[in-house]
């Protein structure tokens, strides 16, 4: 199977090829403009599609490559009469439970503001032997994850501050500029991760598959002038981003570990902290990553944890062959590379003789980025701070702030009852 085969399977798996008479119209993946909207018309009889691949090359383009996957046709002669079998792919779609939504929806925020509470019990406080009196952490913290929950401005914020002070939540209601202030502390770093993780534990019998991903969240702050004038004049308008990058379960999206790290950080580098953190408290059986993340060193990773790497091999990738290794290298490293080059022979072919079930199962790679379309569509895709510090503590309260959504759903859809360290200390 080559590559345009390989991603005719994909779109087959994937999008909605409509037909109509000897047309069929498949979506442009890359979402270009086309004269039929963001559609390339395909005619399987005369073997023909509009896409620019196969009219400046003449070859069979990977969308009639889909369409022959999602339409066979197989004819067959019985004497006189010509009988035509059609068999038509049907994409696979999920029963949602509206009752379970309905009520996590509707009860969501007096919920979030209960969990969130019992999360920051956790949270130890530091001594402080001298100077003004400072806001407890467990308060700090639950009114910034509070306030990105809410997506209004620090000053309309107050007033559901204050009804949460009314209701015993936390000890005092902060002043919205304490709130932004306390966000560039970087203590509250650390402690953002370890809620995050807290907060995944009540799914652990839930989630064994998990997918990794990385995505960007634009912040306030525009390119440096200077870098815009002597290096890149298209940056004087672009705003600079940060990279998070997180593992979450495919069942119930929930997010198990997450790193934010500066715009132009490689994804594959922080795989196997992620992968690793979250088998400190889950058993993994699958993990999917794209082929960002490629590498001998990653699929070990995975097979360490005693679970099943699915992460697609490049175009160009050529069959792992194991190379001798000079004598001046120590035994034990010898063999790390030799088990390593046998794991990566073993996955390629794994890969290229089983690529419809690789591919089912390497589906469930998308659901990391239904996570990060439902974090950026509720919390926002942007960060309103202004330091670094801040937006990396911003962002984390906005994992949290899904995690917590997440929990809040599994409640209602599968009758868990949170438990945190808090409650069993």
């Amino acid at each position: 199977m080559d590559a345009r085969e390989q991603k005719g399977l994909e779109i087959a798996a994937k999008a909605r090829i409509e037909r109509h008479g000897d047309r069929c119209f498949v979506p442009s993946q890359s979402g270009t403009r086309t004269n039929s909207g963001n559609h390339y018309i395909v005619r399987p009889d005369d073997s023909t599609c509009t896409c620019p691949d196969h009219e400046t090359r003449q070859v069979k383009c990977k969308h009639l490559w889909a369409v022959e996957f999602t339409v066979q046709r197989e004819y067959t002669n019985d004497g006189n009469v010509e009988t035509v079998t059609e068999t038509v792919t049907v994409r696979q779609t999920y029963k949602q439970e509206w009752t379970a939504y309905n009520q996590a929806q509707s009860r969501e925020k007096e919920k979030f503001v209960e969990l969130l509470a019992e999360l920051c019990k956790g949270i130890e406080e530091p001594e402080q032997k001298m100077g003004r009196p400072r806001l407890p952490l467990s308060d700090v913290i639950f009114a910034s994850t509070f306030k990105v929950y809410s997506s209004v401005s620090g000053r309309r914020f107050m007033s559901d501050l204050r009804d949460a002070e009314n209701k015993g939540f936390l000890t005092k209601a902060a002043h919205y500029n304490s709130i932004s202030r306390y966000l560039e502390n970087e203590t509250l770093t650390p402690l953002l991760n370890s809620l995050i993780e807290a907060s995944s534990l009540p799914l652990q019998a839930i989630e064994s598959d998990f997918a990794v991903d990385s995505s960007g969240f634009s912040t306030c702050r525009f390119h440096q002038w200077v870098d815009a004038k002597y290096k890149n004049p298209k940056l004087m308008h672009q705003r600079d981003w940060v990279k998070v990058h997180l593992i979450c379960g495919v069942k119930t999206n929930i997010v198990t570990a997450v790193e934010v790290t500066d715009r132009f950080v490689a994804d594959t580098k922080h795989f196997k902290s992620l992968v690793d953190a979250t088998a400190k408290n889950f058993t993994l059986a699958e993990v999917s990553a794209d082929k960002a993340y490629l590498s001998a060193a990653n699929l070990q990773t995975v097979v360490d944890h005693h679970a099943m790497p699915y992460i697609p091999f490049k175009v160009n990738t050529k069959p792992p062959v194991m190379g001798r290794l000079g004598p001046e290298r120590m035994a034990n490293r010898r063999r790390k590379e030799k088990a390593r080059g046998d794991l990566c022979r073993r996955m390629y072919y794994y890969f290229q003789f089983n690529q419809t079930w690789f591919l089912q199962q390497y589906h469930k790679r998308s659901n990391v980025e239904s996570t990060f379309s439902m974090i950026k569509a509720k919390f926002g895709d942007s960060l309103r701070s202004k330091t670094k510090t801040a937006q990396v503590n911003e962002a984390l309260c906005k994992i949290l702030c899904h995690n917590i959504c997440c929990l809040i759903q599994s409640i209602f859809e599968f009758g868990i009852e949170p438990t945190f360290w808090a409650q069993e200390s």
